[in-house]
């Protein structure tokens, strides 16, 4: 039998990576073998993953060495940065740097980098500069750290994940009750369209994108499952909770005032999306990511799937 490639996953236990580990577990017969990359390899999550056949390896993004060894004989390998675990713009470069490095120094041949645009390339003074430099530091720290992977030659596919629908389950972004007591759903992004995905479907598309070779080298690669106003998502939501639910307009600017750590970052994330909904979406192709990944979830089969578990404020 072939030797399976091995697709090094970092952040395996998180959302994106652990939604790639399944995937190639889950396809016995495609050619690749997940190696999960994690600081805690004895944790539940990780134990999870090693009972599903991938090997798990501890390795750490802030060590370029580990990175290195984690790296080694692998075919492939995906690289996530960690913005929400430290607020950090500038730990994003060094993880990024280090990922970029350890890549080129292992041989990988196709890199699959997780990244999103560098906002302060279109926006000018159209929002507030928050840390001195930055206008969406969650998206402008991946985009500018593009360079790394470029700068260290190695082959890589530009992945741009959407808003996760499971946010409104782990994130206080689900439906709350107003003032009326009518739940209403908060979305700053007035009548534009903004992409969504399934974060699961997310690691599914990456997996795509390894089995396609080379064909995505060097190119950008949008992930959404639906693309959808604040007004149609609220709609969907009331028909899967069998309850009212309005969507609530709130300005980016309102919610900038909110308050909460990276409620800031947020406002003019959605302030991003709302401004620049066009070639957002023109990137976050919904055909092309059911072309990676069949089992493609819309709004409607995510919220079948989920609705149980959104926590109604």
């Amino acid at each position: 039998m072939t030797q399976r490639k091995i697709i090094a996953v970092v952040g395996a236990t998180g959302a994106q990576g652990g939604g790639l580990v399944r995937a190639i577990q889950a396809d016995p017969n495609g050619g690749f073998v997940a190696r999960a990359i994690t600081r805690d390899a004895d944790s539940d999550k990780a134990r999870a993953l090693a009972a599903l056949g991938a090997e798990v390896v501890s390795a750490d993004v802030d060590d370029e060495k580990s990175l290195e060894r984690a790296f080694a004989g692998a075919y492939g390998a995906y690289c996530v940065t960690f913005f929400w675990a430290h607020f950090s713009p500038e730990k994003e470069y060094t993880e990024a740097r280090n990922m970029a490095q350890a890549a080129k120094a292992a041989g990988v041949s196709h890199v699959v980098w997780s990244t999103l645009e560098d906002t302060r390339t279109v926006v000018g003074e159209s929002m507030p500069t928050l840390m001195g430099k930055y206008k969406v530091p969650h998206f402008d720290a991946k985009g500018e750290a593009d360079q790394f992977f470029r700068d260290a030659g190695v082959p890589t596919t530009y992945l741009y994940p959407s808003y996760y629908w499971d946010n409104l389950i782990y994130f206080g972004a689900g439906p709350t009750k107003g003032p009326d007591g009518v739940l209403q759903f908060t979305l700053p992004t007035g009548k534009a369209k903004m992409a969504g995905v399934a974060a699961e479907d997310i690691g599914k598309v990456a997996y795509g994108i390894f089995k396609a070779g080379d064909k995505y080298v060097g190119q950008k690669v949008g992930v959404a499952g639906e693309q959808l106003t604040g007004a149609e998502m609220a709609a969907k939501l009331t028909r899967a909770l069998g309850r009212e639910v309005r969507h609530n307009d709130m300005s980016p600017e309102a919610y900038r005032a909110l308050g909460f750590p990276g409620a800031e970052d947020l406002g003019n994330m959605f302030q991003f999306y709302r401004d620049f909904a066009v070639p957002l979406n023109q990137l976050r192709d919904v055909a092309r990511s059911r072309e990676l990944n069949p089992a493609l979830l819309d709004f409607d089969a995510w919220l079948a799937r989920y609705k149980e578990r959104i926590p109604i404020g």
